[in-house]
């Protein structure tokens, strides 16, 4: 009997294959298999074949072009990669290296639009943001703040307390949640698309062949997606001395008495705020002027009150001398040699002891042993990524996606890039990203978020602004919480209106920041904002009531802010 393959438009999910598959079988076709991600369904079928086309038609889709041959020998429908070389068949049509957000993000629509692909890991599956980054750290930042917020609640007549810390307990908590969806979000999906994942170190060696652990992976397209690992600066005494990293912080066996987070941007005050809400003595040192350097003054101001309230030591504008071992050493293996960070700060030399010290100075793209010359990939003198606009290297047959591109690192940028990487890669979209109203969200308590422009970077820019700030006593939603830490700052053209940019420091201000990401993307003016419905009693309002400030007195306005 012969066996067809017949492309299918309009396919989105298993429920798809099944009506297919049922109305090919209605038909009298033998065995009809559909993949609603490939777009194609193979089937035998004795007589005219053009009655297939009839039945996948009236199902509800498109049939398109029609196969003949065993199933060996009929092929996917799948569009010719974009810029790889042409002529005979390789392994894959396209190949990732590395399984974090963006190979995922990219394999995915690499898949959905036909090809072939693999993926090669040389450590664990998920890269950093499920297993080191985004989820066992804000797992752990919750943990910490429902202790903290225990025994230092606003509420009267509320009795709770703190009473005490399993460390272990939390972490592995923090393991189980990590373990489920790197099974559920990587692993299963890998297997539910039929990509290959090839487990080791890769290395270019030639300009269309990867080399992993002995075996040669030939593609018409690769994606470079090796993420990014803690950055380090040479401060004398460090390593020898002894260290964490934001990774090696969550896997402590025992919580430490006393910490020295080097660096105040996101990542030293979302892990100096999760161990000092835990009871530990935390000091953090930022080189520049103020915390959260690249965000609004009045962003620096509030977080930095916020930690000092907490009893956070907070050094702006310090350098770090050099650090030493303090003597004398501890009577447990199990607990920390203490630890000296010599600054200087304003003038002065201080040293501050603590039992452990964590780096947390940024993150450096992973670009070790890829063999990237062989492959004709160029860096700049930094040792960066030389990369187009639309995400591709200076080998046109090799991509980028995800911290090793030096973008914003954020996981859906991440996830973003492996998408337009695979468009432009697969299907030749040449696509570009746009990082206009790109949000950025530091999960601190309140939290710390922000989208478009600072006033800052709009007058460099050459905008002429004006801003309106809003402290949280203005918002009702603040005010029952008995929270007011914090408030909202809008950056406008003058004239216009037009939105540039929206901070806020809030409990909740990762969702509030939401109605900035709109209003920079589509253009809106702050009297759009003022003049949009706002659910009363929400911390959302208080973007409402922030455009508001731009022409009202909002303490003069009642609880509704109409």
């Amino acid at each position: 009997m012969p066996e067809y393959l017949l492309a299918v438009e309009g396919m989105t999910c298993e429920h798809c294959e099944e009506a297919i598959e049922s109305a090919l079988g209605a038909l009298g076709a033998e065995g009809p298999r559909a993949d609603h991600r490939r777009g194609e369904v193979r089937f035998s079928l004795e007589g005219d074949p053009a009655a297939a086309l009839e039945a996948v038609r009236a199902a509800g889709y498109r049939p398109g072009e029609l196969s003949t041959g065993t199933e060996g020998d009929v092929a996917p429908r799948r569009p010719a990669p974009a810029g790889g070389p042409a002529g005979r068949r390789r392994d894959f049509d396209f190949v990732a290296v590395g399984s974090g957000s963006a190979a995922f993000a990219a394999a995915i629509r690499a898949s959905n639009l036909g090809a072939r692909v693999a993926m090669v890991e040389a450590a664990t599956v998920g890269g950093t943001c499920v297993n080191v980054g985004c989820i066992p750290s804000k797992a752990l930042l919750a943990a910490a703040e429902a202790y903290y917020r225990a025994g230092h609640h606003r509420f009267p007549g509320v009795a709770t307390a703190e009473m005490g810390v399993d460390w272990a307990g939390l972490v592995a908590g923090k393991t189980e949640i990590v373990t489920s969806l790197r099974k559920e979000k990587y692993l299963e999906l890998a297997e539910s698309y039929g990509f290959e994942i090839v487990t080791g170190h890769a290395a270019f060696t030639g300009a269309d062949r990867l080399g992993v652990e002995g075996r040669t992976l030939e593609a018409d397209a690769f994606l470079l997606a090796t993420g990014s690992a803690p950055f380090v600066p040479a401060i004398p005494g460090l390593t020898g001395t002894g260290y964490l990293t934001s990774t090696t912080a969550m896997e402590l066996e025992t919580l430490p008495e006393s910490l020295v987070v080097i660096g105040g941007n996101y990542i030293g005050l979302e892990m100096g705020q999760l161990f000092a809400d835990l009871g530990v003595k935390v000091t953090i040192v930022e080189a520049r002027g103020r915390l959260a350097p690249a965000e609004e003054p009045e962003v620096s101001a509030w977080i930095t009150r916020v930690l000092a309230d907490q009893g956070i030591e907070v050094l702006t504008g310090a350098r770090v001398l050099g650090v030493e071992p303090t003597s004398p050493k501890p009577a447990s293996p199990k607990t920390a040699s203490p630890k000296t960070v010599r600054v200087e700060v304003g003038g002065a030399h201080r040293e501050l002891r603590a039992a452990e010290i964590l780096v947390a100075t940024g993150r450096r793209p992973v670009l070790d042993g890829l063999g990237l010359e062989v492959a004709g990939v160029g860096v700049d003198g930094q040792g960066r990524l030389v990369l187009d606009s639309q995400l591709r290297t200076t080998n046109p047959a090799i991509w980028a996606a995800g911290d090793v591109t030096g973008a914003p690192q954020f996981v859906y940028v991440a996830a973003a890039q492996g998408t337009l990487a695979a468009d432009n890669a697969v299907g030749g979209a040449a696509r570009e990203m746009d990082y206009t109203a790109l949000p950025r969200v530091t999960f601190t308590a309140p939290t710390i978020a922000a989208v478009g422009l600072t006033d800052e970077a709009a007058k460099a820019a050459g905008y002429d602004c004006e801003c309106r700030v809003l402290d949280l006593v203005h918002v009702p939603r603040a005010r029952v919480n008995r929270d007011t830490r914090g408030g909202v700052k809008v950056v406008a053209e003058r004239g216009s209106g037009r939105v540039l940019g929206v901070s806020a420091v809030a409990d909740g201000a990762g969702e509030v920041i939401l109605a900035g990401v709109y209003a920079v993307k589509f253009g809106l003016s702050v009297a759009d904002l003022a003049d949009t419905w706002a659910p009363y009693l929400t911390m959302a309002e208080s973007v409402k009531l922030a455009a508001q400030t731009f022409t009202t007195d909002v303490s003069k306005l009642s609880c509704c802010a109409a």
